[in-house]
This record gives structure tokens, sequence and C-alpha cells, in this order.
């Protein structure tokens, strides 16, 4: 169910496979999700832009994990199987696009940095009849939301996930709990191979080391605690890190931003003294 705001102080809740085949580029909607809400396994026809105004998302395909910030979207292709996890209350904006239409080529989810403009656009939009009128400001608009989308940049949200069953088990076991502490050689013993296979098969798997997606993850897990407000020195701790000053340094070389000053950290609620 989404919300649409075609007039703020009459939004209408609405099936997406009613509003789906209007005859326009883009349908904007707004939602809200209580914490802990899942949505169940679902692809849409039209690409998705699914922008988190407030609160922390994950999203999940067959190929991988994406944390979703506050104040940042995710990019869903269309036609991709995905399952999106409210890892806080969410509220959030929408965009679906027309496949013709999608700004972005890519082929799997990205996490995008939303810059002021794009959000403001992303907001009018749900404010808009669906059924704009053409040649308009409302279409004009839409172009140029369009044009913000494609423009914005991705951010290392993404963690792959192999195919194969039990070094995928392994892996979602360590997404829930990671450490820089957790070795190949541990793993490989796990599976019952040598730490060579295990290291090729992993980068066959994943696209990528296990060092580089071990701190991958672990950057992932260290966003969804900072939304929570949890102190850096604890997230730092946690993840197995002696010195928080490493764990910073880390952390800000793989996403511009020093912990405490990450979108994530400036959007959390206050903590309790």
């Amino acid at each position: 169910m989404i919300t649409l705001a075609a007039h703020p102080a009459r939004p209408a809740v609405l099936p997406i496979d009613q509003v789906d085949g209007i005859a326009r580029p883009v349908v904007a909607a707004g939602a809200q999700y209580r914490h802990g809400a899942v949505q169940p396994w679902h692809s849409h026809r039209r690409a998705q832009l699914l922008y988190g105004l407030s609160g922390l998302m994950q999203v999940i395909t067959a190929d991988g994990a994406w944390v979703v910030p506050p104040q940042h979207a995710v990019w869903i292709p269309s036609g991709r199987e995905h399952q999106s996890r409210m890892l806080q209350a969410v509220t959030t904006c929408s965009a679906f696009i027309e496949p013709e239409h999608a700004p972005r080529v890519a082929s799997s989810c990205q996490v995008l940095e939303v810059r002021p403009l794009l959000r403001e656009l992303l907001i009018e939009a749900t404010r808009m009849d669906p059924h704009y009128v053409l040649h308009s400001r409302e279409e004009n608009l839409i172009r140029l939301l369009l044009d913000e989308i494609g423009r914005a940049e991705e951010i290392p949200a993404h963690v792959p996930l192999p195919p194969e069953p039990r070094l995928g088990e392994l892996c979602h076991r360590f997404l829930a709990a990671p450490s820089i502490r957790s070795g190949p050689a541990q793993w490989a013993l796990q599976l019952h191979i040598s730490e060579r296979t295990f290291s090729r098969r992993f980068l066959a798997q994943t696209g990528m080391g296990f060092q580089q997606w071990r701190l991958r993850a672990c950057v992932m897990y260290a966003i969804s605690r900072l939304a929570l407000g949890q102190p850096v020195t604890t997230i730092a701790y946690d993840l197995g890190y002696e010195r928080p000053a490493a764990f910073s340094t880390m952390f800000r070389k793989m996403t511009g931003h020093m912990p405490s000053a990450h979108p994530a950290a400036q959007a959390a609620p206050a903590r309790a003294d």
C-alpha cells in the first residue's frame, strides 16, 4: 500500500497496482512504516527511487544487502525482486519511474546521496496530482527530478551476497554481528576447505576480496548503529577495534565522513544523558 499525497490535507491510500498504469513517466508516493516492519519479497514494473525522509532501512535482493541511512535513497531497478526492512520507524517518498525514462542504468540497487534540491523535488512530487497536466509546471518539475536522480552520487552501502547457500549463511551471520577480527582462516575452517580455496571462491561469488567485503559490512553495521544514536566509541569496540581512532580513520576512508559527522549520526535521535 502507498499513500498518494495529491493533496497534502487529503492523502489517499491506494494499492500500487491501481496507480502503476497512470500514463505519466513518474508516479510519486509517500508512506510511513513502523519500526520492525518488513515488506515481503516483491518487484515493481517501474524502477523505484525509495527515499527515507527519516529512519533507517535495509533493502535486500538475491545478490546483496543495502543499508539506507536517513536522508538517503535507494535506487531499485525495474523488475528487481527485493525485500525492505525498517530498522526504525521510517517515513518515505518514492518515485516510481517508467523503465524507458529511468535516469540510471544500473542493473542492481544503489544507495544514493540526496542533496537538498532532490529532496525538495521528491517531497513536492508527492503533493502533485499523479494525473498532472502535460506541458505544465508539474511536468517541468518531473523532468528536473529525473535529471537530479541521474546526477545523484552513489555511496558505498552495499554488501554483495554469494549465491552458494553455505557461504551465504556465513555472510548473513556476519552481517548480524560483524567484527574485524573475523578472518578468512576461520571461515575456511567452517566450510572445510583451504584458506586459499575460500579466498578464491569468495572473490568469484561476491566480486570482492574478503577483507574489502568485511570492511564494507562493518561500515554498514556502523551506519545502522549511528542512526540509532549510539556512541562512536561503543561501536568501535563492538566491531573489534582496540582504538576508536583507528575505526574513525577507516570509516572516513570508506564513506568520506567522520562517524559523528555522517548523515546517519546527524539525523539520529538525541541520547539522554
